[in-house]
């Protein structure tokens, strides 16, 4: 018998539920700070119009929110499959897939919503470094480093080819990239700009950086095989 294991779990389960009490706690906290907002299009959302839900800030923000138990229940059914075919880390792996789409998508889909000259006014680009930025107020800032930051965060726990700080730096400004031409060639009334693909990039290792504590293991050790079968003794 391991001794060691065995004293090492319940403190190791103990610190999971901390984490996931306080990760509640916390999103708990900022849905009652935005309350007032984010229920101003609660009856759009709820009657599934596009207008005045979809298409705006806080609908998109109220049914991110709305769907986390549908994204805690698509944890729980994939990390089950995996633990019935054996494989390690099953939990880990399965939180950085969901947390990974559910996290990026409606930021993505925030960005890419259309202004009110979307398809009049010309496309818009600015190349000079730093320039957007200084007129950056701090909502902008903020929302640009938090695009990419589930998958900065998660990325590199599900994928060990991306636990690295400059491979999570290139995957937040390529995809950064892909977004703001997209931008650009969509004409969505917005400027495509350097200063976002620098800030969405930071934003994605920052949040690299905050998880470094699982995704180096992962790095060392894959864990997202099948357990291999004990071979019988003698």
């Amino acid at each position: 018998m391991n001794h060691h294991t065995s004293l090492s779990a319940p403190p190791r389960r103990a610190r999971r539920i901390v984490l996931l009490s306080l990760a509640i706690l916390g999103m708990m906290s900022a849905a009652f700070v935005v309350r007032r907002p984010l229920m101003m299009s609660a009856p759009m959302c709820m009657a599934g119009r596009w207008h005045g839900c979809f298409d705006t800030f806080n609908g998109v923000v109220l049914m991110t929110l709305v769907a986390l138990p549908l994204a805690a229940l698509v944890v729980w059914a994939l990390a089950c499959r995996r633990r019935a075919t054996g494989v390690t880390s099953a939990w880990r792996l399965s939180l950085a897939e969901v947390g990974m789409v559910h996290g990026t998508v409606p930021f993505i889909w925030m960005t890419m919503m259309p202004g009110a000259g979307a398809g009049t006014v010309p496309a818009r680009v600015s190349l000079v470094p730093l320039r957007d930025l200084v007129t950056m107020g701090t909502g902008q800032i903020v929302g640009n480093l938090l695009i990419f930051a589930a998958l900065g965060f998660f990325a590199p726990m599900r994928f060990a080819a991306l636990a690295s700080v400059p491979r999570i730096l290139a995957l937040g400004a390529g995809c950064s990239v892909l977004v703001e031409t997209a931008q650009y060639v969509l004409r969505l009334d917005r400027v495509s700009s350097v200063d976002d693909v620098l800030v969405n990039a930071i934003g994605a290792t920052l949040a690299a950086l905050a998880s470094r504590r699982w995704w180096r293991t992962t790095a060392q050790a894959p864990s997202d095989q099948p357990r291999p079968a004990p071979t019988p003794a003698g």
